[in-house]
Formats: structure tokens, sequence, C-alpha cells
């Protein structure tokens, strides 16, 4: 295996689950939010088109799958696939990470 194919792996890999609210979106299934309205309530700041952007882009990916389950009215749900599923320690460190690196931000200042 030459370098350049495993710089173009790491590329693509990186720019898919870090790609905004990708990431977001994939943690919150993994903590069991499977309904699109779950997900939009858990990621503060997406909104309809981003969220059913990502979720798309995802599922083209092989990352998420999209369930339609046959009850009335019809219920959809998105779970991790196999694939995504082995993302879980990788997420897990990087929350690692950015709980000891990463400041938050400073609320802003309330008026009086």
């Amino acid at each position: 295996m030459s370098p350049h194919s495993v710089c173009v792996r790491f590329h693509v890999a990186l720019e898919l689950i870090g790609a905004r609210w990708s990431g977001a979106v994939i943690h919150m299934i993994f903590k069991g939010a499977h309904r699109y309205a779950d997900l939009k309530a858990a990621i503060p700041g997406i909104n309809d088109t981003m969220l059913a952007r990502r979720l798309r882009e995802l599922e083209s990916a092989g990352l998420v799958e999209r369930r339609v389950l046959p009850t009335s009215p019809v219920r959809v749900e998105y779970h991790l696939t196999e694939m995504s599923q082995e993302l879980r320690p990788v997420l897990d460190e990087l929350v690692t990470w950015a709980h000891k690196w990463i400041p938050l931000p400073e609320e802003p200042a309330r008026s009086a």
C-alpha cells in the first residue's frame, strides 16, 4: 500500500465524518435518537434542510440506514450500520480529547 492511498482514504474519511453536523448526527444516533424529530431536537442549531442533507449523505455513504416502520402513521427511524458502529471508539476518544482541550464558548453577557 502506497503512502498516497492511505492519505486519500484518510482524507475522504475525515471529510465524511468531519462535515458540518455529520459527527453530531452520528453521535446522537449512538445515544439513541433514531427519529428525525429527536435528532433535530438534540442537535442545537441544525435546520431541517441541513439535517435532511446530512442524513441522505450518511445513508449514501453506508453509515446510516433509513428504516420505514409499517405503523399507522408510518414512522421513519435512522440506525447506524456496522460500518458506523465501528466509529464508536473513535468518536468516544474525540469526545475525551475535546473535553480536555477545547474550551466551552463563553456565554454572551446578559443586559440589565
